[in-house]
């Protein structure tokens, strides 16, 4: 976890071993060249960006990464019923409880998809123990968003729609790379990735699901026995457990 701002890159410092400063007097210069903080990840920069994205055009690098997708459960049907600003205010607040859980325990917030997010955890900043800090970052956005339900609920006019957050979580090795032809994405791919969002689809709202692999990896912190679920797109049963 790093909790507080760091002063430093993180990924640069331990992927590249440049102490690229982020905050201080020392880092005006490096801001006049346009070295600032990442915005997938305020402690890396876009040094990180730049450098990575020029590594990946090589097509791709495995990395062993835990991926989390959380999803805002009664959205679609908020949609239809409450005024625009009252939907900006609710995906405000989403996004915001996302980011600062994952940026909390050193994850990247690679991407915002509708009313959902993508996070990975152990790159650029690398983590031993990313599956435990992923598991904290999913804990921490259910906690965050928990704390203001109510208040938020009862701002943007929700009623008696329910409000919520799925997570699903997956960890093991995937591709990490830019890929597209008219237009380069820099993500990550594979088999992880897929089962990691089905695991979202299937949770239910204020629930997280992980597979083996963030159990085994995570250990005493999952107590409870796993399903077996039928997942889109696996043709064998997939074991999740509550978390």
């Amino acid at each position: 976890m790093t909790p507080e701002p760091a002063t430093i890159c993180l990924g640069c410092w331990q992927n590249l071993h440049m102490p690229i400063p982020l905050r201080g007097p020392l880092s005006a210069p490096f801001r006049l060249f346009g070295v600032r903080p990442s915005r997938m990840n305020p402690n890396t920069c876009t040094i990180c960006e730049m450098a990575f994205s020029k590594i990946m055009k090589a097509r791709a690098v495995t990395i062993d990464a835990t991926i989390l997708f959380a999803d805002l459960r009664g959205y679609t049907t908020l949609t239809q019923t409450i005024a625009q600003d009252g939907l900006t205010s609710l995906l405000d607040a989403f996004y915001d409880d996302c980011a600062a859980a994952i940026w909390r325990y050193d994850g990247i917030l690679n991407k915002t998809i509708g009313d959902a997010v993508f996070a990975i955890f152990n790159f650029p900043v690398r983590r031993e123990d990313h599956a435990v800090q992923a598991l904290q970052a999913a804990r921490d956005i259910q906690r965050r968003f928990r704390e203001r339900h109510d208040a938020l609920a009862r701002a943007i006019g929700a009623g008696d729609i329910e409000l919520g957050i799925g997570i699903g979580m997956d960890s093991g090795d995937t591709n990490f790379g830019e890929f597209g032809q008219t237009h380069r994405d820099l993500t990550a791919v594979g088999t992880v990735v897929n089962r990691a969002a089905r695991a979202q689809a299937m949770a239910k709202s204020g629930e997280i699901l992980v597979t083996t692999a963030v159990r085994d990896r995570t250990r005493d912190m999952i107590t409870s026995a796993g399903s077996d679920y039928t997942l889109k797109g696996f043709d064998q049963p997939v074991t999740l457990f509550p978390a």
